[in-house]
């Protein structure tokens, strides 16, 4: 339940799962001595992906590898001819190097990187560490999981899907993988029979589906084509539990479900919740295909030997576009934060030619909070959307308070008497017998005679958010004693969680303030009491309101807005928090309370259980909105690379929201609409998505996997890591680059001493144009940019050299911005962040 209607806490809970079930299940079932733990190793020939090119690198004079290739089958059919041989290799060297002694191999990794996840003890894993062959030996981390209106918000049917040629062939050729929880095959959002155009068949994806007794034959279909699962890891650790968790690609949890339909559900799809209809979804890419690589399990959530598995199966299918809404549970240690096994198993995947999204994480609003860190991956924070469904409670004293709760209204114009659970309770129950009394869970602590008619006020306690007390549970036991409905009041202690919508069947509205809580709602009740004067005992309930309903909603709305709990930068290079020359988030999208497609066989959410369709929010909800963004992105331009697609939908976000003036963020936890400002580059990276823009970008920036490998081996310490994980070496001479020096569409600096140039260069995808070009700079810093204007042809290149100068000293984060204007309607925009300035003498 926390994911879905407690964001922030959601995470949490997850963490404490984690060490939990580590800590303990783990310890029951292992005797004190035994240290057994997965292992994620790497060998030192390449994958693949690399090992096709090995040919050619000896006679070019690229330091690492020829430039990417456009992707077809012949990738794909080399992978495959040597995935026996590479796994057998694998056996024979762990049999010669483990001689006599017990391990459990759980995955071969072929295409990606080279190496196996293993279940070993510490003295095995210093065997394996001592051997030459081996490059690197990582002990295996936990991951965790972190649209009815939306396509509309985002200007798609009037827009994007026009120039696509309608939402009928949106997305149309492009496979979508997911790394999640997996998916409930028989959602209407995955049929591929609801369209009179049928399914052309992807001849670049190779990938299968999975048959098992809850996934059976004919799961998958001519839109859902490809599905596995992957839980060696959990497995081999104990944790596994088939009487919790589905064996197969089924989605028992609900945040898979949710994910792939935000980003390629089938267009129309009636969304109805409590017998109520909210109108009809679509996916950003409707007409994309789906594959589903199942790795994070609603019990214990997940590990990083399977999510590589997984991108490592996805890659070899042939997915033209992976989103992850996961993060780690911790920064990597070490060297710096990129070099972990998932973050470089997907900068292989870049390689491949795969775009990469990923959501930032819940860990907002503080600096630094970034989840999501590697220059190759897209990564995505959440923000709002206009549309609001509102909820309110009219009180006697003609004061209303704002609340939320889909419920029908209380019967018009009339007010009912309200009643605290704490002062319902029977003769036979007392808050010393049961301190949770006030939540409103079990039907027998109340008089029926004093509830009945009126409106039961009940506490939304931090037993909500665990799961132990539940909304449906109040109302019934409500029902049960003939109320009229139910008023949530929030406990102080239930401080920085996003609370949704849920559904009530009968009049309801829960108050998601603590202050309206306190000092509105409960301040009136208590005053309104009548007790006796010499028993002080109540003797009448003055205090009336009637629930005006939230079932409609408002779209007048002032949006996007960036949400609190969405994680910000800067971008963390290593765990001292030292910062990297990258800006993160690249992008905000909406990921606030998002209508998506839910299992049948969810618990996660009691709100939800049995319905087709759920309301999320989180950073989860906002990637896979760029993911079909970036489909129709790769239907349009097939040819791009996954750069380029980042640099479109980088250079046309929006800066300003829907009433014309900046995007603003959430600050606080608490009341966060109460603590806007204008956000920054670290809050909303290059801005809000823009789908119909980025169809049309005009300039496009380029950056390969050798600049990437540059960026690494530029790091102190980073020669053996680069090595490790990617087989080849950091050049002998200095020609590394920091990160401010990645051709990407924006320019960070951690440190700015003096006068500093940087280059960027762009290629002209449009017709021929001419750009004036316009900057502000950031505060403290001087800035001059040339050339002012150019005038540039289809195909050509064009380099724009940005010089930046300390003329203060400062660490506080200031941020400019350069400007490109084509005469045609193109602009493009390039966020400039510098963060601790040090000006000349």
């Amino acid at each position: 339940m926390g994911r879905v209607m407690l964001v922030k806490f959601g995470f949490l809970l997850l963490v404490i799962s984690f060490w939990f079930l580590s800590n303990n299940i783990l310890g029951q079932q292992q005797d004190e001595d035994d240290d057994s733990a997965v292992y994620i190793v790497t060998l030192k020939e390449p994958p693949i992906v690399h090992l096709f090119e090995e040919q050619e690198l000896k006679h070019k004079k690229s330091k690492f590898t020829p430039k990417l290739k456009p992707r077809n089958n012949s990738r794909k059919r080399h992978g495959k001819s040597k995935i026996p041989s590479v796994a057998q290799s694998h056996d024979s060297f762990l049999r010669k190097t483990l001689r006599g002694e017990k391990y459990i191999k759980l995955y071969s990794y072929h295409y990606l990187i080279n190496g196996f996840a293993l279940f070993v003890s510490s003295q095995q894993a210093e065997k394996l560490s001592m051997r030459r062959e081996v490059a690197n030996i990582v002990l295996d981390y936990s991951v965790r999981t972190a649209t009815t209106y939306t396509p509309q918000f985002m200007g798609l049917p009037q827009g994007a899907w026009v120039r696509e040629g309608g939402y009928e062939i949106a997305g149309e050729g492009v496979v979508i993988g997911f790394i999640d929880t997996g998916i409930d095959p028989n959602h209407p959002s995955f049929n591929d029979n609801d369209s009179k155009r049928s399914y052309p068949i992807p001849k670049h994806f190779s990938g299968v589906c999975e048959v098992t007794p809850d996934f059976p034959s004919g799961s998958c279909n001519k839109k859902l084509i490809g599905a596995r699962h992957f839980a060696q890891s959990a497995v081999t650790r104990g944790i596994f539990n088939l009487s919790e968790e589905y064996a197969s690609p089924f989605d028992g949890d609900g945040h898979g479900t949710h994910t792939a339909s935000v980003a390629a559900g089938n267009h129309g799809v009636p969304v109805i919740v409590s017998n109520h209809n909210f109108g009809y979804a679509s996916g950003i890419a409707p007409r994309a295909f789906i594959s589903v690589y199942k790795a994070l399990y609603k019990s214990f959530g997940g590990f990083a030997a399977d999510v590589v598995a997984a991108i490592d199966q996805a890659a070899q299918d042939g997915v033209d576009i992976l989103s992850l809404s996961i993060t780690p549970n911790r920064k990597p240690p070490g060297v710096a934060t990129f070099f972990n096994p998932i973050d470089m198993a997907l900068l292989s995947a870049v390689k491949a030619g795969i775009f990469v999204v990923q959501a930032a994480g819940n860990t907002g609003p503080a600096p630094k909070s970034m989840s999501s860190f590697s220059p190759w991956i897209f990564t995505v924070g959440a923000s709002s959307h206009d549309r609001v469904y509102s909820n309110s409670l009219i009180l006697g004293n003609n004061v209303t308070i704002q609340g939320i709760g889909f419920a029908i209204p209380t019967d018009d114009g009339k007010m009912y008497k309200m009643i605290s659970a704490f002062h319902a309770l029977n003769k036979s129950t007392s808050v010393d017998r049961d301190m949770y009394v006030g939540e409103c869970q079990d039907y027998e602590n109340y008089d029926q005679d004093l509830v009945s008619g009126n409106l039961l006020i009940c506490s939304y306690s931090a037993r909500f958010v665990l799961g132990l007390s539940t909304i449906k549970q109040a109302l019934d036991v409500a029902k049960n004693l003939s109320a009229i409905g139910v008023v949530f009041y929030i406990d102080p202690y239930v401080l920085g969680f996003e609370i949704n919508p849920t559904p009530m069947d009968m009049p309801g509205i829960i108050i998601p303030s603590v202050e309206d809580s306190k000092v509105i709602l409960l301040k009136y009740y208590n005053s309104s009491l009548q007790r006796d004067g010499t028993t002080k005992e109540i003797v009448s309930f003055g205090a009336v309101a009637a629930i005006e309903g939230g079932l409609n909603a408002n779209f007048n709305n002032r949006a996007p807005k960036v949400m609190y709990y969405s994680a910000r930068g800067p971008d963390p290079e290593d765990n001292s928090f030292n910062d990297a020359d990258i800006l993160k988030p690249n992008l905000v999208a909406p990921g606030n309370s998002i209508w998506g497609a839910w299992s049948s066989a969810s618990t996660d959410s009691t709100e939800f259980e049995g319905e087709k369709f759920a309301m999320m929010s989180g950073t989860s909800m906002a990637a896979p909105h760029v993911a079909g963004v970036a489909a129709l992105i790769k239907q349009t331009y097939p040819q791009f690379t996954p750069s380029q697609i980042a640099s479109a939908l980088s250079t046309t976000a929006l800066l300003n929201d829907n009433k014309g003036g900046p995007i603003m963020a959430q600050r606080t936890y608490s009341n966060p609409d109460q603590s806007l400002y204008t956000a920054t580059p670290f809050d909303m990276g290059s801005g809000f998505v823009n789908a119909t823009a980025a169809l049309d970008p005009g300039l496009v920036f380029d950056t390969s996997f050798e600049d990437y490998m540059s960026f690494l081996c530029g790091i102190n310490g980073s020669d053996p890591l680069v090595f490790n994980y990617t087989g080849f070496r950091c050049p002998a001479n200095n020609t590394t680059i920091s990160g401010f020096d990645l051709n990407l569409p924006s320019i960070t600096v951690s440190t700015l001493s003096g006068t500093q140039i940087f280059q960027r260069s762009m290629r002209n995808i449009a017709g021929n144009e001419t750009y004036n070009v316009g900057w502000s700079p950031p505060y403290g810093v001087s800035m001059k940019v040339s050339p002012t204007q150019f005038s540039i042809a289809m195909g050509e290149t064009q380099v724009l050299s940005v010089t930046l100068t300390a003329t203060k000293n400062s660490s506080s984060s200031s941020f400019g911005r350069i400007g490109l204007f084509g005469n045609t309607g193109h602009i493009v925009n390039i966020p400039i962040t510098v963060i601790a300035k040090i000006a000349s003498s």
